[in-house]
């Protein structure tokens, strides 16, 4: 464990983060931000300092989300709200990755609650927005689209993400560490592990087409019989970009040929 508990800064620069991507406040951008736990973790790394360990939390969390879509902009979980307590939870407490993602699940759940809550308040500046169209009016429709919707998000995610890091998150580490080691951490571990499979199992399926599948099986018998060497992500990129070169080149030849 790097610290015993949040700063109030800390608390707060985090709430902040959140906030910025619940509001969508940086464009099409904000959409990956908030759909991908990945940069919230760096975030939080770099805010608590220790990124190498909320970056192999992160990870684990990551999974769980994969293959996770929001029709209508609504997800069943957030996975930013998750990532942002879960990752200084899990630090604080010395969690192992799948312990946090325990942690991670029911949280989203509670930020997915918050986020259908800005919907409903959001629905009450649209009859500005109806007003400023009708007008043709474009400061207030920017009022009314960007700068006010903005505003609400601060105002929801900023106090209720602060409330949860400051007050919550050292509650729930202390109650965590206190349970460290007991058969209760071993079905956190045992849950978290099946989440992350079926983060996998979700990704599987959106990609749709069992053709594609033996790649699949091909990355992760190649990491298995691969991982004495030491090799590093950076060159399992690019041997997965030459094979899936390799793959076009053969298809797009094959079709010429017919």
């Amino acid at each position: 464990m790097g610290q015993a508990s949040l700063s109030s800064m800390q608390a707060l620069i985090i709430a902040i983060w959140v906030a910025l991507v619940e509001s969508r406040a940086l464009g099409y951008s904000t959409l990956n931000l908030r759909f991908s736990p990945l940069m919230t973790g760096l975030v939080v790394g770099i805010v608590m300092g220790d990124v190498s360990t909320a970056m192999t939390i992160t990870a684990s969390i990551q999974l769980i989300y994969m293959g996770m879509i929001a029709p209508g902009g609504a997800m069943p979980s957030e996975p930013a709200v998750a990532t942002a307590i879960a990752v200084p939870v899990a630090i604080l407490a010395g969690l192992q990755p799948t312990e946090a993602i325990a942690v991670a699940v029911p949280v989203g759940l509670l930020g997915s609650y918050l986020y259908q809550f800005r919907f409903f308040l959001n629905t009450f500046i649209v009859r500005l927005t109806d007003k400023y169209a009708a007008e043709l009016n474009d400061k207030g429709l920017t009022l009314s689209i960007i700068i006010l919707p903005t505003i609400v998000s601060f105002a929801l995610f900023v106090p209720a993400m602060y409330i949860g890091l400051y007050y919550g998150a050292p509650v729930i580490a202390d109650f965590t560490a206190s349970l460290s080691g007991g058969r209760i951490f071993h079905i956190l571990d045992a849950v978290g592990g099946g989440l992350a499979a079926l983060g996998i199992a979700l990704i599987l399926q959106v990609i749709g087409k069992t053709k594609y599948l033996v790649f699949f099986l091909l990355a992760y018998f190649t990491a298995v019989m691969l991982k004495p060497l030491g090799i590093n992500t950076v060159t399992f990129a690019i041997v997965g970009a030459i094979i899936a070169y390799l793959y076009i080149l053969v298809i797009s030849e094959s079709a010429e040929s017919n």
